[in-house]
């Protein structure tokens, strides 16, 4: 049987998030070349729509007239968010709202719409309503290939675990049997590389900082409870490829498109004992030569030989969520952590010359003017390599979520990922945090200019910019007491 024609997306477009395209720094969709390589190996034929580099959903149209032209329409169009990628994970609105329109013109052209992101878990009555016929709950690419089948074949959608759609005259939302979440995925085909622009990724990552970052996976899905991480497509369950895999998929990409860096972007990445040690020695085995990135907790680096181990296969910083300089807050989080291993896991980075880079939310229920001080002195004081800055964000799924949300308003999700607006009620007013956000990234600038030991007119630079970052936090600092009182 001749199998039809699949054309994959994703909801993601960098230019409707300033921020992060004024940063420059995208990555293809991961999971989106997952499920498209494992779509192509079941014998459809698959072809994608990167909306990383467009302005918007219309120049899908354009895309749609080239297919036609060449008489190879799609009849299934799939909407599949790269899950890996913590920008989907925030449902932002104008993604959303792109993703409509793209439903739309697919609908036009007679497509099947098949939708699978967290935003769409989380509000698949919209997404139906705004034509999409099928949603995927959870892990996905096994529905998407069941699914896929059954509408080829004619056999009963409703029989695939998975999903959900509009039932009956009533157009009511049915769900089908929920899908367990796979024990491995060892078996998966590599990414589908070789179906997004690569050249168009390497030049934005060569123009903002001079070299060439991909992205890679090893684990899917995170075993802790912090309260308020939403978990929509991978659930709780923690599964670990071999180290040796993804060390020979990272020298078939390095063969292949010569990347200088990758970001693992696993939730928790090496939490499984002693695979990080295994993974040092594969990455030696192969003979790679490159720098990474990844995410962990402190509490998972607190032993002198994991961070031996990471510095050994090459890792260049360890974004930590340390979230908070109070014990409070953290324990309020049920994050799992203390500031003594926060502390102690960034003395042993430092130590091998990892950067140590922080996550730091505000705003958390119950945090007050002492709690944040305590943030503040805990980043003055070990003067992390970077920081990421937000405040506390609900989203549906999430314990968090149900304790804020009689006091949210109409606005339930961020415009795009600098918009952070205050969804419930907080100690302070908005404008407030706005104006902390601004101090604290000012006087983390300049408490690393102080202690830059560059030479030359290079490290003078830097040194003199400490002034200027000086001069601008303490302008927001004089303004945070007469925000807070108003």
């Amino acid at each position: 049987m001749v199998k039809n024609k699949v054309l994959f997306t994703h909801p993601y477009f960098l230019k409707l998030d300033v921020k992060q395209a004024e940063t420059g720094l995208p990555y293809p969709p991961l999971a989106t070349l997952y499920a498209a390589a494992l779509v192509r190996d079941k014998g459809y034929e698959v072809s994608l729509f990167d909306p990383m580099f467009v302005s918007g959903a219309n120049e899908l149209l354009g895309h749609f007239g080239k297919a036609a032209l060449l008489g190879s329409v799609p009849e299934y169009f799939v909407v599949y968010a790269d899950g890996f990628n913590y920008l989907t994970k925030m449902c932002l609105t104008n993604m959303r709202e792109a993703t409509f329109d793209m439903i739309q013109i697919a609908k036009g052209r007679g497509c099947t719409v098949i939708i699978s992101s967290s935003d769409s878990t989380d509000h698949t009555a919209g997404y139906l309503k705004a034509g999409a016929d099928y949603i995927i709950n959870g892990e996905a690419e096994l529905t998407l290939v069941e699914l896929l089948d059954s509408l080829q074949t004619g056999a009963p959608v409703a029989e695939v675990k998975g999903l959900a759609f509009l039932d009956g005259a009533a157009a009511a939302v049915k769900h089908t049997t929920p899908r367990p979440l796979m024990k491995n995925w060892d078996w998966l085909p590599m990414p589908a590389f070789d179906l997004v622009d690569m050249d168009a990724y390497r030049q934005t990552w060569l123009k903002h900082v001079g070299y060439f970052s991909l992205n890679a996976v090893s684990t899917r899905g995170c075993p802790f409870h912090c309260n308020w991480c939403a978990k929509p497509i991978y659930g709780n369950r923690y599964t670990v490829r071999p180290a040796k895999q993804v060390a020979a998929q990272l020298a078939e990409l390095k063969r292949t498109y010569l990347f200088d860096h990758i970001w693992f972007c696993d939730d928790i990445f090496g939490l499984k004992p002693g695979w990080i040690k295994a993974f040092a020695d594969a990455v030696e085995e192969e003979g790679l030569q490159f720098t990474f990135k990844i995410q962990s907790r402190a509490d998972l680096i607190q032993d002198i030989e994991v961070a031996s181990d990471l510095a050994r296969a090459g890792c260049d910083s360890v974004w930590m969520g340390a979230e908070s300089g109070s014990q409070k807050i953290l324990d309020a989080m049920e994050k799992g952590t203390t500031i003594a291993q926060i502390e102690k896991a960034t003395q042993l980075l430092k130590s091998f010359d990892i950067k140590a880079c922080w996550f730091i939310q505000f705003g958390y229920p119950g945090e007050t003017k002492e709690d944040i001080n305590k943030t503040i002195s805990l980043i003055r004081r070990w003067i992390p390599e970077d920081i990421g800055i937000s405040v506390s964000y609900p989203l549906p799924g999430t314990a968090f979520y149900e304790k804020v949300k009689s006091s949210m308003g109409d606005k339930a999700n961020w415009t795009d990922s600098n918009d952070l607006a205050l969804m419930f009620s907080h100690t302070y007013p908005p404008l407030f945090y706005r104006r902390l956000h601004r101090f604290v990234h000012h006087m983390h600038r300049h408490d690393l200019a102080i202690q830059f030991k560059g030479q030359g007119w290079g490290g003078l630079r830097k040194h003199l910019s400490a002034y200027y970052y000086l001069g601008a936090a303490l302008i927001h600092k004089w303004r945070l007491p007469q925000i807070a009182s108003v």
